[in-house]
């Protein structure tokens, strides 16, 4: 029974990293079978090279992704926009200043209209993270690999070679496995 090559990225804690399989360094990321059959620790590093593994891209994922991103660049739009109409209508309240000597009814004006504007940003930038609440809330997944196949035929071999170790272990307890002494006269 052989292992599939897909393999999970886990963390542990740094008090119970290990040596990484390639350059024996202390590493806390761990490969893993998704059946718990086989693991590796290996350094983050390792993971990035191409001769040792690649990762499998979930397509879904990658979709979420880039329609996060788009939010986010979204958001910033409506940021940028609400600054220059701030910008705007202090350059307009100076001028009105300028021209207007009532300054009480200009006062109250300028800050119901700063109001406004802040609560229309607010309102248009909650839309916007309310319709994406879902893939907001990141939960991370466990990134995804497929070893290189000399590393793979190593870690098969490995594993094959491990289970015929046990196979040969359970042989030699039982009592059948040596011959019996003879039990004729001389």
């Amino acid at each position: 029974m052989s292992l599939k090559n897909v393999y999970h990225l886990r963390k542990v804690a740094d008090a119970s990293s290990k040596p990484c399989l390639i350059c024996y360094k202390q590493s806390s990321s761990v490969l893993i079978t998704p059946d718990n059959k086989d693991y590796f620790y290996v350094c983050p590093s390792h993971l990035k090279d191409k001769a040792f593994c690649s990762p499998i891209v979930d397509e879904a994922a990658a979709a979420a992704k880039k329609k996060q991103e788009a939010l986010d660049e979204e958001i910033e739009l409506v940021k940028k926009e609400y600054e220059e109409k701030l910008k705007s209508k202090r350059s307009k309240k100076k001028k009105d200043k300028e021209k207007e000597k009532d300054k009480d009814d200009g006062k109250k004006k300028e800050e119901d209209e700063e109001k406004k504007a802040e609560k229309e940003r607010d309102d248009k930038i909650e839309s916007l993270t309310s319709k994406d609440s879902v893939t907001s809330s990141k939960i991370e997944t466990p990134r995804i690999y497929a070893l290189n196949k000399q590393f793979y035929q190593m870690r098969n071999e490995r594993y094959r070679n491990a289970e015929v170790a046990k196979r040969n272990q359970q042989r030699l307890k039982s009592p059948n496995a040596f011959p019996s002494v003879p039990a004729g006269d001389l």
